[in-house]
């Protein structure tokens, strides 16, 4: 269907003048999705490796995501906590044994998702540790990205995040990441928990070495404290395997924390799952959300895991992922110090000394390309997870030429 034509800058002059400037968003004005491709309001097209952060891993509208939301749009959008629904039931038992976990806790954003997984080990921690009252500590990594809620900027180790939000709430140990025997030393008594991405993706696509997870799993293991994995942006595909914790074979999680693809697009999803000796602390009034585990977000979750699972993502994340990371090193010119990431998670760190990451992505916009920067140098690359060949090798078409 033909595009409208409209004048972008006269969209993105209104946006600024009466939307909050909390974000720098490039100067393009989507107007439609379709697979890997987005349309701007003047008929531009754009191969999105965006990607939302990796809430289109099924691409934009997958027809069977956008359907599941259409049909059950035309029965029960909303009920309540305080009655039963026919769908969230079925979501997460199909969610819980995809994940093989005991029970899961449905909510709507990534960052809620994590504060439901802190407030689940504190409680954890009390009840089951046997951790004196109101000393309960969680470890964290330093350059974590778990959200923008006020108790997850406070144990941030990034200012831009952090600085003006206090005063910030206590109980966090911050140590590097990838690193077991700081995770070793941090632990105390009190200690009821580790939360961890298994790639630190906002960071700049931050990958640890082989066996630091197992590593991780076996020191939480040996000190009796809670390995919570955040694969928000990871998981479902992302890195060439469902799960980014399943690269290394020991290394499964207590807890584990999703968000942005079980949406597939179209819906707010997230969730906590964990074995049912550890969500069964939750005792009812524990913790709640009037939208969590809605039926229209059941359904549409529902579908965009059957996406998944039967199209073959997270092989095809593997597959595509290893083509454009071959295809980087072979072009990968002065400008580019290194390529890092799994599957179709992949950083380029740009030579300060030819530009930033910014440039680069307004290049690629010219060349009809949606990436984006994070910490300046890192240009981050994350297509949907249904691009193909043809796909890829256009992609490294575009970045050869800007390279």
């Amino acid at each position: 269907m033909p595009e409208p034509r409209i004048d972008s800058a006269a969209l993105i002059r209104e946006t600024e003048q009466f939307a909050a400037q909390n974000y720098d968003p490039l100067p393009v004005v989507l107007c439609r999705g379709e697979g890997i491709w987005g349309f701007d309001v003047e008929g531009r097209r754009y191969l999105d490796c965006i990607s939302a952060y990796s809430a289109l891993n099924q691409g934009h509208r997958h027809p069977r995501i956008v359907a599941a939301l259409i049909e059950q749009a035309g029965r029960l959008t909303l009920g309540s906590r305080a009655v039963h629904n026919d769908r969230m039931g079925p979501f997460l038992a199909q969610l819980a044994s995809l994940c093989d976990m005991g029970k899961a806790l449905p909510m709507n954003t990534g960052a809620e998702a994590v504060e439901t997984a802190i407030k689940l080990a504190r409680k954890w921690g009390y009840r089951v540790k046997g951790v004196p009252r109101d000393r309960a500590r969680i470890v964290v990594c330093r350059n974590n990205f778990h959200g923008r809620t006020t108790t997850i900027v406070g144990f941030s180790s990034d200012s831009q995040y952090r600085d003006d939000y206090g005063p910030y709430g206590p109980g966090f140990d911050i140590v590097d990441f990838d690193d077991p025997a700081a995770l070793a030393a941090a632990i105390r008594p009190e200690t009821v928990a580790f939360l961890v991405e298994p790639i630190q993706a906002e960071a700049g696509v931050i990958v640890p070495r082989d066996g630091y997870l197992a590593a991780v799993r076996e020191i939480c293991s040996r000190h009796k404290i809670l390995l919570m994995i955040d694969e928000i942006q990871t998981g479902l595909g992302r890195t060439g395997k469902l799960f980014a914790f399943e690269h290394e074979a020991a290394a499964r999680p207590d807890v584990l924390i999703l968000g942005k693809a079980l949406g597939g697009g179209v819906y707010p999803v997230s969730a906590v799952l964990a074995a049912r000796a550890i969500m069964d602390v939750f005792t009812p009034g524990d913790h709640g959300s009037t939208f969590g585990g809605n039926p229209l977000a059941a359904a549409v979750a529902s579908a965009a895991l059957d996406v998944i699972v039967d199209e073959k993502l997270a092989e095809r994340a593997e597959r595509m992922g290893r083509r454009l990371y071959q295809g980087l090193e072979a072009i990968a010119s002065v400008s580019v110090k290194s390529v890092r990431g799994r599957g179709l998670l992949l950083g380029l760190q740009i030579d300060p000394a030819t530009g930033t990451a910014r440039d680069l992505a307004l290049e690629l916009l010219a060349r009809g390309v949606l990436a984006k920067d994070t910490h300046v140098q890192v240009l981050r690359l994350t297509p949907p997870l249904v691009i193909d060949e043809a796909g890829v090798d256009w992609l490294l078409e575009q970045l050869a030429a800007v390279l």
